[in-house]
């Protein structure tokens, strides 16, 4: 039977490769029981965090910097060592928040810390790294094989030859009744002295049709959310970027079960929406991103709630049961 991975080890361990997303994920997870939620950017290499709770006894500067050094240290990303936590009471705009500290923290946040991670050892961190290669490597693919299915592939191999042969000895027939019936008739239609290959290139270029280009109507329609493919998107447009998250996380929600799936499509939607928010004003989509912008971010309120539901349910069953 195939290995279950449990998907907080693998977030986990692309926090530890420095992903911003799942260093939020890994937090609110954390952090969920304090009632506090937590929000980031990497910004001038320095770790912004935003930590929200609807009231200011969720929010003690000594209870909440600790735990959020414990936890950052747990993980130890890489590339990040300086972190700054901001704290408000949670907002329904959510829009820009770094620039609106920036631009007046005194009034923006309750207050403010810069800490410094710790140093990893490199033993260690090379250790961790050869323990992360095992696990993936140790899950690659199941080892059994049904019965059923290696049928399958025999059958399907087996088509693929027989049409292969059945393709061989048409081109044989067609070939031999061609140097019989019609070489002398392509030699009379030829008075331009067109050789045979090269009348047979010439039709070849002729008959063959062009190579289907890349379909860039794809991406250059605002309206494109919808997709369920993942498409290649060009670095360094926040528009596109989100767009990708968003189609991302609207088909994993048609799965999501756990709380911690809930919790992942939280993230992305969350990101979606810092995203969309950095589009310039300039920018002929900014009307649009700053609509998208709202709908992802009541998305991942619904997703949190969703998270909670789940992580309550076990409890609930567990109380009816006593």
């Amino acid at each position: 039977m195939p290995t279950m991975v449990n998907p907080m080890d693998d977030i986990a361990r692309q926090a530890r490769q420095g992903s911003v997303a799942a260093i939020i994920q890994v937090l609110n997870e954390k952090l969920t029981d304090s009632g506090v939620r937590t929000r980031a950017i990497l910004a001038e290499g320095i770790l912004q965090l935003l930590c929200e709770a609807p009231r200011l006894d969720q929010l003690e500067k000594p209870v909440l910097v600790n735990q959020v050094r414990q936890i950052l240290e747990s993980l130890q990303p890489r590339g990040i060592r300086r972190v700054r936590i901001n704290s408000r009471i949670v907002r329904e705009q959510q829009l820009l928040w770094l620039e609106e500290i920036n631009r007046d923290p005194e009034n923006q946040v309750l207050w403010s810390e810069e800490i410094r991670l710790s140093k990893v050892n490199p033993l260690q961190r090379l250790s961790q790294d050869w323990k992360t290669q095992k696990t993936e490597s140790s899950k690659s693919l199941p080892k059994t094989v049904k019965s059923s299915t290696l049928r399958e592939k025999r059958q399907f191999f087996r088509g693929i030859l027989g049409g292969a042969v059945l393709c061989l000895l048409l081109l044989l027939g067609g070939g031999l009744l061609y140097s019989q019936l019609g070489f002398g008739l392509l030699n009379q239609i030829q008075p331009d002295g067109l050789g045979e290959s090269e009348a047979r290139q010439e039709a070849t270029s002729v008959a063959s049709p062009p190579l289907d280009a890349p379909d860039s109507s794809a991406e250059a329609q605002p309206e494109n959310e919808a997709s369920g493919s993942a498409a290649v998107t060009p670095s360094g447009d926040p528009f596109v970027e989100a767009v990708r998250l968003a189609e991302r996380a609207a088909t994993e929600g048609q799965i999501a079960q756990s709380s911690a799936d809930w919790l992942e499509l939280a993230t992305y939607w969350q990101r979606a929406s810092d995203l969309m928010a950095q589009v310039a004003p300039g920018d002929g989509r900014y009307q649009t991103a700053q609509n998208r912008m709202q709908v992802y971010r009541q998305n991942s309120e619904a997703a949190l709630q969703q998270a909670q539901s789940k992580r309550t349910e076990p409890e609930q069953a567990t109380q009816t049961g006593n």
